[in-house]
């Protein structure tokens, strides 16, 4: 491992391009990094396939000194910062003293691939809050659903509150963004049914067969789907309510049909 130069300075260059990544998606979409911080997430990215360009530890805060375990070469840039320093480019509150600069990955469509014959999928329409679709991501890895697809998104993916919501997942997971046009077309052409959560036309989501080529779709809390998937949709479904609203969080409602999804293959 490279030997660690220490920045005592927040003025620094490198630590005003770090600050830059964490809060700009302008920033990261034009170089291509984000940040992650924290072992378990920065673990979770390198085992996903995410290249590592800068680690950045503080000793003053690391408990465990062994961060060496996360460079598995010599390639990579190590930086020590000052405690200061460290806290200005930390995210979180509580922080465990190590974060890292990652090179990005391309999420088009057509590079998405499935290892079954009958996949699982999620597809998420224009969820709007970035601490939804770490949820989201979560569910997506509990249940082992073979791909992520979010159409028309709002958030770039590598944003700080998407991997912080989704402790890492987002790098667990295969996943896909484009139009909700172009996200129906390559699941029709892989021949997969469709599952609109919808309040309209709809049956109980229990009675629905989810064994086949499948994916649920979510949408918004406040608007729902757009009319382009209710109108390709398989089958409209429902979860029952039984108190005075007639919704629930899209990362519940997305959870407990995908685990459903999941009991009916016997998983």
């Amino acid at each position: 491992m490279k030997e660690a130069k220490l920045i005592s300075s927040v003025q620094n260059p490198q630590i005003k391009k770090i600050l830059l990544l964490k809060e700009k998606s302008r920033e990261r979409k034009k170089t291509g990094l984000f940040v992650v911080e924290g072992r378990r997430e920065i673990e979770l990215a390198q085992k996903g396939g995410y290249e590592m360009e800068t680690l950045i530890f503080c000793s003053e805060i690391l408990v465990d000194p062994t961060h060496k375990s996360l460079l598995p070469d010599l390639k990579h840039q190590v930086v020590q910062t000052s405690k200061q320093v460290y806290e200005k480019i930390a995210y979180r509150e509580t922080t465990e003293g190590v974060l890292a600069v990652m090179k990005s990955k391309e999420h088009a469509i057509e590079k998405i691939q499935f290892k079954n014959q009958s996949p699982l999928i999620l597809v998420a329409e224009a969820p709007e809050k970035p601490g939804n679709v770490g949820a989201l991501l979560r569910t997506a890895d509990a249940a082992a659903v073979d791909a992520v697809l979010i159409a028309n998104p709002k958030s770039d993916l590598y944003n700080p509150n998407i991997i912080r919501s989704s402790i890492g997942c987002v790098f667990t997971t295969q996943i896909g963004l484009g139009t909700s046009e172009e996200i129906i077309a390559f699941l029709k052409e892989k021949e997969v049914n469709i599952f609109c959560a919808a309040l309209t036309a709809s049956k109980n989501y229990t009675y629905s067969d989810f064994t086949g080529s499948t994916a649920i779709v979510v949408g918004t809390e406040s608007t729902g789907l757009s009319p382009n998937w209710l109108k390709n949709s398989e089958q409209n479904i429902i979860i029952p309510m039984q108190g005075e609203i007639d919704s629930m969080n899209v990362s519940v409602s997305a959870a407990i049909l995908i685990f459903e999804a999941r009991r009916q293959r016997g998983l």
